[in-house]
This record gives C-alpha cells, structure tokens and sequence, in this order.
C-alpha cells in the first residue's frame, strides 16, 4: 500500500520577498513578480521572474559632495526570470502588484530590459513605496 499523496503548500507566491544565493545577483534580495511553477514552453521547469535591487545605496560620509553622494546613494534594480533552486524566501512579502510592469516576454525579448521604464518603475515602487528590507 502507498502512503497518501501530499501536496506541498504553494509559498513562492507573487510578491515574496526572497534572496537569490547563485550567478551574477548573488546575495541580493528580490520580490517575485510572477511564479511559474510548472514551467513554460521556453523553460520546461519551476521559475519566477523576480525584481530586485542590483546596487544598494552605500553610506554617505559628511565630507563628500553633492555629485559623489547622488551617484552612491542611487537604487538600481533588476528584473531576471530565476530557477526556483537558488531563491531563499523570507519571511516578508509585499502587498504590491508588479505584473502588470513587467512581463516574462519582455525580459525574453530584450536581454538588457533594465534600461527601460518599466524597471526603473518597479525599482521606484519596490524600494520606496513599500521599503524593501535591505
């Protein structure tokens, strides 16, 4: 006799904030935008397109001046479709809809989709707007 089936419960949902642990982000923290957990015809396994914060404003001395601490203290975000393998969620989440910025074809269709507007909204809302935990 086989033991009854058990699903796991669903807990990479949208706007989960998660830390990605491998490749060029490494360490960064992210929010899931959308999940796929059963895949899509480009990429047949679990995935999610998350948004995060590539470069974090560093500290800021008295003595620097006004160029030097506007260009360190900037937020830049990113937006990359992640296997859900190196995503380690947290306990925080965010109560923000960020589907509709961006979708998984944009970022398919254009590598550097950073430069566009849509980043630099979900970068503006994500980290000022909700104060993601840096």
């Amino acid at each position: 006799t086989e033991p009854p089936s058990v699903t796991m419960p669903k807990f990479l949902k949208s706007g989960k904030v998660v830390v990605v642990l491998q490749g060029r982000f490494a360490g960064h923290k992210a929010v899931i935008v959308n999940p796929y957990d059963e895949g899509t015809k480009e990429r047949p396994y679990g995935h999610a397109l998350v948004a995060g914060v590539a470069t974090y404003p560093r500290k800021v001395s008295k003595r620097m001046g006004i160029r030097r601490i506007s260009r360190i203290s900037t937020v830049k975000p990113f937006v990359k479709s992640v296997n859900y393998t190196p995503l380690m969620p947290t306990r925080y989440g965010l109560d923000l809809d960020l589907s509709n910025l961006v979708t998984l074809s944009k970022v398919y269709e254009n590598f550097f989709f950073q430069a566009e507007d849509g980043i630099r909204d979900i970068g503006v809302t994500g980290v000022q707007t909700c104060a993601l935990p840096i």
